[in-house]
Parts: C-alpha cells; structure tokens; sequence
C-alpha cells in the first residue's frame, strides 16, 4: 500500500494529545515540530505518515482547522493592542512564596506593590487579590477601585479605610467580611495561589466604597484599556 508524507495543522486544547485523538485519524509517528499557544489553545505542526485510503480525511482536517487557526491569530493580534501593565513586589517574586508577615499567620499586612506601563488614556486604576484554590471557590483578599492613573505603586501596610488617598481610591469589601486587605489564610494542606491583577479603565466607576468583586468586574466591562498580573503562594505553616 502507497504512504505519503504530509504536514497538517492540528488544533487541540492547551495539552497532550490522547493516543485515542491520534488513532482517530490514524496517524503515525507523529513528531511535533512546532507548538503555539493562541487564546488558550495549542497548535501542532506534525510531520505525519498516513495511509493513502486516509488521505481525503486529512485534508479536510486541514481545510476545517486552518481558518480557525488564522482567526485565533487574528484574535490573538487583536488582543495584544491591550496595554500589558508591570507589576511586581519588592516583597516576593512571580511565582515564589508570599513571606508569612503579609499572612494572618503574621502581621496581616498588604505587600508593596509597584507598576509601570499604564496607558496614557487610563483615566482610573483598579485592583483585585483573589485564591482560586480556596475550598469553598475563590476567595477574594483585596479589591480597589477608583486609584488616580497616575499613581505607581502602593505601599506596604495600606490601611483599611474608604478612601486610601484623598480624593482618590476607594477600598472594596473582602470575603472576610470588611474593608481593606486580607491576607492569605489557607486551610493546611498543599500552597495556594494569590492573584494579584491590576487593571486601567478608561473611565472612572460609579462605585461607592465597599464594593465587592462581583459588582467592580460588571462595572469594569468594556472599559479595560490594560491590565496586569502578578501570582505567588502561600502554604499555612
């Protein structure tokens, strides 16, 4: 039986391919050459050896994913004119452990946080802490809305008031119950992930303080111009 070797585009969700996906178009000796992850979704170039009776399925595969794949470009190009936003902690590295004094094993107090690259048309900043590890689903630590654009950082000990500078900045409720920040408090057991995301509107928000995250995400609809993220853990000792 006649082989020929061709090189298709296979789109799959954002991990391994199963043995059983392969066999469904019964390929061989597949050799991944090239990977990239659009919108959430990884795209394979393969070199595959298939048998000449399968040769029509395979380009219809072809012809059925690669407009999708150029559309996922597209989107994903589209998606890039959002500014990315910098932001870090002199307190801990993306990815390291929050240090137990910003936990309610310590002192219980916000980290500094510092940015740069807030587009030049934000007229406001807002901020949101969350777990998405907690047990009962995600947990929400800080919410902040209303920060002047001009403002860089935030410092290490805000303190829990309505408005955290005057006439700018307004604190929302936690899943504790009150105002301000509340650090990582996790049940014992594996570390959980603290996401600390920055946003820059292009409007302020007709918010009063102690809001929750559910009602500054409505309000934030349509108007992010930028954002940007930071994520640690936390393991209770």
């Amino acid at each position: 039986m006649q082989r020929n070797f061709a090189q298709v585009a296979i789109i799959f969700p954002a991990r391994a391919v199963t043995a059983h996906e392969l066999q469904n178009y019964q390929l061989f000796l597949p050799s991944p050459q090239l990977s990239l992850v659009i919108d959430g979704r990884r795209i394979f170039l393969m070199s595959i050896l298939f048998e000449t009776k399968r040769r029509l399925a395979v380009l219809l595969l072809a012809c059925g994913v690669l407009p999708l794949a150029m559309t996922l470009i597209s989107q994903a190009a589209e998606s890039t004119t959002k500014g990315v936003i910098n932001l870090s902690s002199s307190a801990f590295a993306e990815g390291a452990a929050i240090p137990e004094e910003y936990t309610c094993q310590g002192k219980n107090i916000s980290p500094p946080l510092k940015w740069s690259g807030v587009p030049s048309e934000t007229k406001s900043l807002a901020f949101i802490m969350d777990d998405p590890d907690a047990p009962m689903g995600t947990w929400v630590h800080w919410v902040l809305y209303d920060l002047a654009p001009s403002m860089t950082d935030l410092p290490e000990g805000l303190s829990a008031r309505e408005h955290i500078a005057e006439g700018s900045g307004k604190e929302g409720s936690n899943d504790f119950k009150r105002l301000g920040y509340g650090g990582p408090c996790p049940p014992a057991g594996k570390p959980h992930r603290y996401f600390f995301k920055l946003y820059a509107l292009d409007s302020a928000l007709d918010l009063k303080p102690g809001a929750k995250k559910k009602d500054l995400e409505r309000a934030m609809e349509k108007h992010i111009l930028g954002q940007g993220q930071l994520v640690a853990t936390y393991k209770r000792k």
